[in-house]
């Protein structure tokens, strides 16, 4: 007959032996429930029974099945549930509360009160008459047992268990989860608000990444009890390299459980012991990036060229020294333009243009979206003529591309000042030009003797200005007689030697 080889053989009883360990691995963790705190007897059935909790390792526990026998045997811990003898989550909230706000104590009348407002929440009928008491008031009841079991505390437990149980019932059920949600002011996308939006008994700590609390200073807040909100600053510092960039808010949460530590024992009886809180985790990040924003500003240098242009050296840079950039790496683009006057004389410094004065030229400057900040030449057409010319930069919001914008402070207008000594330069008159070739010089007149007397100087009727005085009229009148006069005395000399000759 054939066998299987030893190992073969013994295959079964290895997964079997598996099997059983898993099995222990998996279940649920067992222990002997012990007397906790209370009065009565500690016993499966007695005649006043147990009021007050059982011991399960370091846990008070209490029973939440009225009627069954106390739990003296090996009692499951099956954790945290939410799903118990169809209770609802009211009512788990509530036993929740009782068991872990005054339930873990060594204080028997502390326990023992909890024991009986536990048991009236979760089955009210039951609580007053499983020991023979036939009337509808709790407090009454409480006395029917506790006159057997301890009568001097009857007093106390009635009015400690009428109190905890009008506490437990106005314990909410907690709403577990919630929002985190950020906002960015439009005016300044360095600001914003974080709202929580979380139950009222709900208790936290806030995170935020590229961001810190207002008020605080710090990226880290605890204690944070919903539902609130915060002011946050989101510095530009927070980007990467003047990129748009994102706030990011996370937080963790607790709240009460609607629920309960559950244990059971076979054939006796339920319990319940405090249920950890409920943790939730929320997280939020802004709806778009936030831009960077600067306050772009230009220092300039002007000269006239040898063609007669007004030329500007333009140096312009960010106020805050972080040139912002699109997502793309590109620096955002600046247009500035400038207007240049012209006065007769130096004018003063001033931040306002006179009012009298038109620009007789322009300039313009669009900044390069691979280099950003830096110094840019710009220049003017040929000027008009001579003069004090300067110019005015102005940088605008409003001038700027469409994506250039969100980057601008809201209503945003830089201006230089009139005047300034670097955006002043002077056109000098022009000399006018030498004429190489020398002047002719006026052979001087001589005045020849005829037989015909000369003719009478013509006098002009004015005389062109030249920076020397004229001679007077008498003088020039009495030599042009002395002329006439030795004239005719010449004539008649000459008419008497003809005569005598011809005698």
């Amino acid at each position: 007959m054939h066998r299987p080889p030893p190992s073969l053989r013994r295959l079964p009883a290895l997964l079997t032996l598996a099997a059983l360990l898993v099995g222990v691995a998996v279940a649920p963790a067992a222990h002997a429930a012990d007397r906790g705190t209370g009065f009565g007897t500690w016993a499966p059935l007695s005649r006043t029974g147990w009021h007050g909790s059982m011991r399960v390792g370091d846990v008070h526990t209490y029973c939440i099945h009225p009627g069954l026998p106390v739990a003296t045997g090996t009692t499951t811990d099956h954790g945290t549930t939410s799903q118990v003898n169809g209770l609802s989550p009211q009512q788990l909230v509530s036993v929740n509360y009782l068991v872990s706000t005054y339930g873990q104590t060594d204080d028997p009348v502390q326990a023992a009160s909890v024991g009986w407002a536990v048991k009236a929440i979760v089955d009210r009928d039951t609580t007053l008459h499983s020991w023979g008491y036939g009337g509808d008031k709790l407090t009454e009841a409480i006395d029917y047992i506790m006159r057997r079991a301890s009568p001097e505390n009857s007093g106390a437990i009635q009015e400690r268990t009428v109190r905890y149980l009008a506490e437990a019932e106005q314990v909410p059920v907690p709403r577990v989860g919630g929002s985190l949600t950020l906002s960015t002011d439009e005016d300044d996308p360095t600001r914003g608000v974080v709202t929580v939006d979380v139950d009222a008994t709900a208790e936290g700590f806030l995170k935020l990444e590229n961001a810190v609390f207002a008020d605080t200073g710090s990226a880290e807040r605890t204690g944070v009890r919903g539902p609130t909100s915060y002011q946050v600053v989101a510095p530009p510092s927070a980007s990467d390299g003047g990129r748009p960039y994102v706030v990011r808010a996370s937080g963790s949460f607790t709240v009460r459980s609607a629920a309960i530590r559950y244990y059971s024992t076979p054939g006796q009886q339920e319990s319940a012991g405090p249920a950890d809180p409920t943790t939730f985790e929320l997280r939020a990040e802004d709806a778009s990036p936030r831009p960077v924003r600067f306050s772009p500003q230009i220092v300039t240098s002007a000269q006239i060229d040898a063609r007669g242009r007004f030329v500007d050296q333009v140096t312009i840079e960010a106020a805050e020294g972080l040139w912002p950039r699109h997502s793309d790496g590109s620096f955002v683009v600046v247009s500035a333009s400038a207007d240049v006057y012209r006065t007769n004389a130096f004018a003063a410094e001033s931040p306002e243009i006179p009012a009298n004065l038109t620009p007789v030229a322009h300039l313009e400057l669009r900044t390069d979206p691979a280099i950003g900040p830096g110094t840019y030449r710009t220049s003017t057409t040929t000027l008009p003529g001579p003069g004090v010319y300067t110019a005015v930069w102005r940088i605008e919001r409003t001038s700027q591309d469409v994506d250039s914008v969100p980057h601008f402070p809201s209503r945003y207008f830089w201006m230089e000042r009139f005047a300034t000594p670097a955006q002043t330069e002077q056109l000098a008159f022009s000399p006018p030009p030498v004429d190489p070739s020398p002047s002719p010089t006026a052979s001087p007149t001589s005045v020849a003797l005829s037989s015909a007397p000369p003719a009478p100087p013509t006098v002009p009727a004015a005389l062109a200005f030249t920076g020397f005085s004229a001679p007077s009229l008498a003088e020039t009148s009495g030599a042009a007689t002395l002329v006439i006069a030795l004239g005719v005395l010449a004539w008649r000399l000459a008419r008497r030697r003809r005569a005598s000759a011809h005698a």
